[in-house]
């Protein structure tokens, strides 16, 4: 400690030395300059010196007491900028005003100084001061780039978008870290009142539609886009047109990713995603509509280790559970998340518990001890070609998994219970949409029986990045040297990042009053071609030149386009949320609901033909049936003849 001590003080005390030093040097020079007139008679100037050595110790003490005060010697002169610039300049300022006062008093009035005096030594203070500040600031910058600078034919060349603040910093960044391959070497800026000026030295060249004949006049290598408070549609249009130039991509991300990357880079700069080319402007939740049904409640989240079951969990975590569940089949994923999410929140109360939903005994057991008051359900199979040859096990974990949450949540007094559904659950063309569409039945019949519960199912559609998603495919694929296989050239989807995702599912949530279907805005569909291609670019590489680009043909089950709305639900109802909306619930038979229930579990992977009968009861617009009865109809033929060959 006090090796610490010595050592700052030792740094500090040449600078306060010189400080004064500068202090005096104005005083003394801007007297002798004023008394140097031919006007001055000697004895007025025999007076003015003595009268400027009376007073001099104290206005050095004066002005050492003031830059103390204003932390002159708290600031890292090496990174000063314009803020410590004023500081500088309102220190000496105070402090050159207390010294004329002092003047004013202690001298008589045939000793005192002209104003000029004062007036002159006050701007010269502030020269000198700050000049010795500027001089130091170079020779460092000057010495740091001898030092660590990185040859010249190892440089990238970079072109940034966006010449506002985020831009500058960054301009400003790569020409003050000399270790950086980075060289700034023009600017874009749609602001045709910018076009032609220079951003510390770097041009600004043109708006985007002139970016790819820029990269090819300044030989660019990379482009950083540097304007995190654009729309996404705009940002998305932008990369669109920088992807198509072969140019390494990189982007300074939205303030609160900022705000987590903290410390660990030198400037906030990211490689560019493919969910920067997809992605939308980041949602806005209701805090308080949030915090009124979750703050100080015990919630569990099956499926918890899932893609959106965790990513559930982060963002309940941060409104203050009395207690976060996380119910899971799977215990490696539980267990990732149980690790992150302790680590990020060190007073969550957390319990992370291992069982199927399957399992109605461990189901009703977790509810009776642990009486959650908020029920996400996440746990699902979603895989469509995999359900498509294991739909019993669909059916069994889908359907009977959610018949035994809900059950549950009727029998043991759970306030709300939120069932996370699909955009394949309308019109469904595949097992696990089906089954999806019997879950959405199953909210509604206890919606409409039950006193203590409220509950609600939210659908949407693919989420970036999920387990099972296009994009790991993708990025496997890439990775490997392609071909990057897609099912059909016209095949469409729709998109929504997984934090987005979650929050949407919690905000409606908290809009809950039972029997709704939340229906959320997935924006505009996107041509998978298209990702892919863009993926593919992104990597650096050019479609169907360096990767391959084959079609599949469509798996069994899927669809061309996915629909978010039956025909018979007609339009959505709006809510306060602009990106939730509210389906008009469907008529069923709700007297016979159960028992086909019943039968459906008792043929679940025991007589596949008859329990496809029973699905397409319970959901009539479900087109897949014929077609997969026939299919099962072969393949039990076809084993009876095996078995009876063999006997």
């Amino acid at each position: 400690m006090k090796k610490k001590k010595r050592s700052s003080f030792f740094y500090v005390l040449p600078q306060i030395l010189l400080d004064i030093f500068c202090v005096y040097i104005s005083y003394y020079m801007t007297l002798v300059i004023r008394i140097s007139d031919r006007s001055e008679t000697p004895w007025s100037r025999i007076v003015y010196m003595e009268a400027f050595h009376t007073i001099i110790p104290w206005s050095l003490l004066i002005c050492a007491i003031v830059f103390l005060l204003f932390r002159f010697y708290r600031i890292m002169w090496e990174f000063a900028s314009v803020d410590e610039l004023m500081q500088i300049v309102l220190g000496v300022t105070v402090a050159c005003v207390l010294v004329t006062l002092m003047g004013y008093s202690l001298l008589g009035d045939n000793r005192r100084f002209p104003n000029s005096v004062y007036l002159s030594a006050w701007l010269l203070a502030m020269v000198l001061i700050g000049g010795w500040r500027l001089v130091y600031r170079v020779i460092h910058k000057a010495r740091r780039k001898g030092q660590r600078e990185v040859p010249k034919e190892e440089k990238t060349r970079v072109m940034v978008i966006g010449a506002g603040k985020m831009g500058s910093m960054v301009i400003k960044e790569m020409h003050n870290a000399p270790e950086s391959r980075s060289v700034p070497v023009c600017a874009i800026d749609d602001d045709p009142g910018k076009k032609g000026i220079r951003i510390h030295g770097v041009k600004v060249v043109g708006g985007r539609d002139s970016i790819p004949r820029m990269v090819v006049r300044y030989n660019i290598d990379q482009i950083v886009f540097a304007i995190p408070s654009v729309k996404n549609s705009e940002k998305q249009e932008i990369l669109s047109i920088c992807a198509k130039t072969g140019c390494q991509l990189k982007t300074v991300p939205a303030l609160y990713e900022i705000m987590e990357q903290g410390e660990h880079a030198s400037y906030p700069i990211r490689d560019i995603d493919i969910l920067d080319l997809l992605g939308r402007d980041e949602v806005q939740l209701n805090v308080e509509e949030i915090s009124g049904y979750l703050e100080g409640k015990t919630v569990l989240v099956t499926g918890g280790g899932g893609s959106i079951g965790s990513e559930l969990c982060r963002q309940i975590a941060l409104f203050h559970p009395k207690k976060l569940i996380i119910f899971d089949i799977y215990e490696n994923n539980a267990y990732d998340v149980q690790n992150e999410l302790l680590m990020r929140h060190k007073d969550l109360n957390l319990e992370v518990l291992i069982g199927s939903v399957r399992d109605k005994g461990r189901v009703n057991h977790i509810f009776q001890v642990c009486r959650p008051d908020v029920v996400f359900h996440a746990a699902a199979h979603k895989h469509v070609p995999l359900m498509e040859l294991s739909p019993g096990e669909a059916v069994k974990n889908n359907v009977f998994g959610t018949l035994n949450v809900a059950q549950a949540a009727n029998e043991f007094g759970t306030r709300r219970m939120v069932l996370i559904s699909t955009d394949k659950a309308v019109n469904p063309t595949n097992v696990m949409g089906a089954t999806k569409r019997i879950c959405e039945l199953i909210i509604q019949y206890f919606s409409r029986r039950s006193t203590r519960t409220e509950y609600a199912a939210v659908r949407f559609g693919n989420v970036l990045g999920s387990n099972g998603s296009v994009i790991p495919l993708f990025k496997k694929q890439i990775a490997a040297g392609g071909p990057v296989t897609i099912t059909h050239p016209e095949i469409i989807r729709y998109f929504m990042t997984i934090p987005e995702a979650a929050r949407l599912v919690i905000q409606a949530g908290g809009m809950a009053k039972g029997g709704e279907i939340f229906v959320l805005d997935m924006g505009e569909p996107v041509k998978i071609l298209d990702l892919a291609r863009n993926m593919i670019r992104l990597s650096g590489f050019e479609p169907d030149v360096d990767i391959k680009i084959e079609y599949i043909g469509l798996r069994p089950g899927e669809k061309l386009y996915e629909e978010l709305l039956l025909d018979s639900e007609g339009k959505c109802e709006k809510t306060a949320h602009d990106l939730i909306y509210i389906g008009s619930p469907i008529a069923f038979n709700e007297e016979t609901f159960l028992k086909e229930l019943e039968e459906l579990r008792g043929c679940a992977g025991v007589d596949n033909v008859r329990m496809m009968e029973i699905i397409h009861q319970l959901v009539p617009t479900y087109s897949g049936h014929a077609e997969k009865n026939d299919a099962l109809a072969r393949e039990e033929a076809q084993q009876a003849e095996k078995v009876e060959m063999t006997s």
